[in-house]
């Protein structure tokens, strides 16, 4: 059995979906001028996720919720939240 000849058709949007993100460009350095002085903007994004990541750690304990894997969760909510401040205050 063949495809039909329209198969490659109705594939277009899910390959434009899938190409465009490609295509796209920085607008901008990704730094910020302090005092003179550039500093890249991800820098200060990962201390206040870090910083942020420690302040739910604390308020999780406060609660008594316990968590099952904390190695792993501590560390990929930080880098939520980086990612996240990062999305937010610089793209």
């Amino acid at each position: 059995m063949t495809a039909p000849r329209n198969a490659w058709c109705a594939g277009r949007p899910l390959l434009f979906l899938l190409i465009t993100p490609l295509l796209l460009s920085c607008s901008g350095a990704p730094s910020v001028d302090l005092l003179g002085s550039f500093f890249p903007s991800w820098l200060f994004c990962f201390v206040l996720g870090i910083v942020l990541a420690a302040f739910v750690r604390l308020a999780l304990e406060r609660l008594r919720v316990q968590i099952a894997f904390p190695i792993l969760v501590y560390p990929s909510l930080a880098a939520f939240l980086t990612f996240a401040l990062w999305l937010i205050f610089f793209y």
